[in-house]
């Protein structure tokens, strides 16, 4: 009794959406990469998270985009075109306000920045198809072709892989203590990009000349074999650079150069202390009055004063400007968060058998967010 269309429906809704849980993360990286490099604040800082939003919120709203050749109702699919050229808009402001970091920065070209170049390239490569394969006319044609697959791969091996290749050489140092090499970095993304490159553009054209996909061999008077040759050896180069990347990651790791406190001059806050940093982070929590701390305060950054030293505390900043307001004291480690964590999972796995699983389940989650929150510690912290 089951309904294929309501399937992918049900498929697509959460399938579309986990695309950009892979790509938003990367959109942050390239955010913290391109200031330190460009050696200026970003440009439009509010305008770029405000953008990562609306993505997130407008990913929910254009998973039919996957379903043009089902047979949908016009109206239906037109919605879905609207709202998936829609979501190109904020992905443009993106790009516009790193390219003007850029452009109104002093650039220092090092490896995590030709990444993020390199994701510049061959993600805007990707986001144009995207608006392409949003017309039900053009989805008709190419669906279920190689374009398909070169478009998904442009968008998310630029879009998620790039940055987060720049992201490891950015901090690699931070994390090791040591510093990769730069010249095989540098030898790395030019692989990389070669490789990319010339393994996924060829698949819009032979897409656009009707190679289907998940097909494992086709006839030779078809004229696809020399095409698929050349990918293949786009596919081999670009695997031969993450061979280059392990080796010298492992390098690095052994015997790479020492980092240093904080090797990029950066601005954020994890590099205000050591390379590794020590289990606790920082011996004195610092005070951060600008987006980009340890720029803003170049002499020495302001810690908060006057926490307990026999106990532990968190200090609690105000809402709007995050100056440090009030102390609290921080929770005893406790076995409670656990099972209130295994009480509901497993009432809600059970739930899927029985709806009498909700019933008999309450009783054990009750008891054990009592616990979790029952009042614990000193005397005067009860009063």
């Amino acid at each position: 009794g089951g309904d294929a269309l309501l399937f992918q429906h049900l498929f697509w809704f959460f399938g579309h959406p986990a695309v950009y849980i892979i790509f938003l993360p990367a959109t942050g990286m390239v955010s913290s990469i391109i200031p330190v490099f460009a050696r200026r604040p970003t440009f439009g800082h509010l305008g770029l998270v405000l953008s990562l939003i609306a993505v997130g919120f407008l990913s929910f709203g254009l998973w039919v985009h996957h379903m043009f050749a089902t047979g949908l109702p016009k109206l239906g699919a037109s919605f879905f075109t609207a709202s998936s050229m829609m979501i190109a808009i904020p992905n443009g402001v993106q790009i516009f306000c790193w390219l003007a970091t850029l452009w109104d920065g002093r650039p220092v070209i090092r490896t995590p920045l030709l990444f993020v170049f390199g994701f510049f390239f061959i993600f805007v490569i990707g986001g144009l198809t995207g608006v392409m394969l949003a017309s039900v006319p053009l989805d008709l044609q190419v669906h279920d072709t190689y374009f398909v697959v070169a478009h998904f791969h442009y968008v998310l091996i630029g879009g998620s892989v790039f940055p987060l290749l720049g992201a490891a050489y950015f901090w690699f140092p931070k994390v090791t203590g040591r510093m990769m090499s730069e010249r095989l970095g540098r030898w790395h993304f030019w692989l990389a990009f070669i490789g990319f490159n010339a393994a996924f553009f060829p698949m819009h054209l032979v897409g656009l000349w009707g190679m289907p996909r998940r097909v494992y061999t086709y006839p030779a008077e078809l004229g696809w074999g020399n095409i698929n040759l050349f990918i293949s050896a786009g596919a081999l180069l670009f695997f031969l650079s993450f061979v280059l990347f392990t080796f010298n990651l492992v390098h690095g790791a052994l015997k790479g150069t020492s980092a240093g406190n904080n090797p990029w001059d950066a601005g954020t806050l994890e590099w205000a202390t050591s390379s590794p940093p020590p289990s606790y982070n920082f011996a004195r929590i610092p005070i951060v009055t600008h987006i980009e701390p340890l720029w803003a305060e170049r002499e020495a950054l302001p810690v908060a004063t006057g926490l307990r030293v026999d106990a532990r505390e968190l200090l609690i900043s105000t809402v709007a400007e995050a100056h440090p307001d009030i102390r609290e004291k921080s929770a005893a480690p406790s076995i409670w968060p656990l099972l209130a964590a295994l009480a509901v999972g497993g009432t809600f796995l059970y739930s899927i058998f029985t709806p009498w699983a909700i019933v008999w389940g309450a009783a054990p989650i009750a008891i054990t967010l009592i616990g979790w929150f029952w009042p614990k510690g000193d005397p005067e912290d009860e009063e």
